[in-house]
């Protein structure tokens, strides 16, 4: 059971986020509306699924920076920042049912694919790329005729929105199939290209995409709860960098912005000298 508490609390973090069962029932035309709603997730949770009980954050601040009258996202960014400031990354190695679904794909038996250092290095700076332009800058800047923006990362990119929403919608939803278009293909493309991947590479979508990762990697040194390495007790053995799915070394940056707190170094420890701490009491 405690080798598996990681997964155990994905799942049912999953199963209470999207636990509005009357919305996957087929022919129930409305997705939940009521006051949990108007509150976000901390982890990727597109607002369509069927079965969600709160507000996908990236979503949410999309939503409020398309507005015409352009309000300051007061409540998103201090939601996110907050989260950010406590825990750090921790939220994509635990709360993150999109994270779970990757790492799932990833077990399959098949051939694994390390990409080379360099190029990994350049790919890692897309996922904060995607934050400024898709999430914030466009959206922002960008307006129609009457004056209201595009919510950029939801509607072209997000592989969440189309797996958890998309997807089930069309499915339980037969009067929507027929709007189907072009840029549903798209996302669906988008959606397999990103599961085939996972097979073979260890959460592509959260090392190189995601936007919420991004903001959360940004207070990640400056976190309450981080990592410490205590060198002294260390036998070089490799086993926490050899473990780490995000290729990140712990004996060298064990608060890296890559790392999602997983914990899955501190189990592979033999002599101990990784743990959970608090910025309280600890320095790195």
């Amino acid at each position: 059971m405690a080798k598996h508490i990681r997964k155990i609390v994905q799942v049912c973090w999953g199963a209470l986020s999207n636990a509005y069962v009357k919305g996957f029932i087929p022919g129930n035309k409305a997705l939940y509306s009521g006051p949990l709603k108007r509150f976000c997730v901390p982890g990727m949770n597109c607002y369509s699924c069927p079965g969600a009980l709160g507000a996908c954050p990236i979503g949410a601040l999309q939503a409020v920076l398309t507005e015409r009258n352009r309000r300051f996202p007061f409540y998103v960014l201090g939601y996110l920042a907050a989260i950010g400031l406590f825990v750090g990354r921790f939220i994509c190695g635990w709360l993150c049912i999109f994270g779970l679904i990757q790492e799932l794909l990833y077990k399959i038996p098949t051939p694994k694919i390390k990409v080379p250092e360099k190029p990994d290095r350049v790919l890692r700076y897309l996922k904060y790329v995607v934050l400024l332009v898709l999430v914030i800058g466009l959206p922002l800047l960008y307006r129609n005729e009457f004056g209201v923006g595009y919510p950029f990362f939801c509607k072209y990119l997000c592989p969440v929105g189309t797996l958890e929403g998309g997807l089930p919608l069309l499915l339980l939803k037969e009067n929507l199939r027929a709007s189907v278009g072009g840029l549903f293909y798209w996302k669906l493309s988008l959606l397999v290209v990103c599961i085939a991947s996972s097979i073979f590479i260890y959460r592509p979508f959260c090392k190189y995409l995601c936007p919420l990762g991004a903001f959360y990697a940004l207070f990640q040194r400056v976190s309450l709860v981080r990592m410490k390495f205590e060198a002294h007790k260390c036998i070089d053995c490799g086993a926490c960098s050899r473990v780490c799915g995000m290729n990140v070394d712990p004996t060298k940056n064990p608060n890296s912005m890559e790392c999602i707190r997983c914990g899955e170094c501190v189990k592979a420890c033999p002599k101990k000298a990784i743990a959970f701490t608090s910025s309280l009491n600890n320095t790195e």
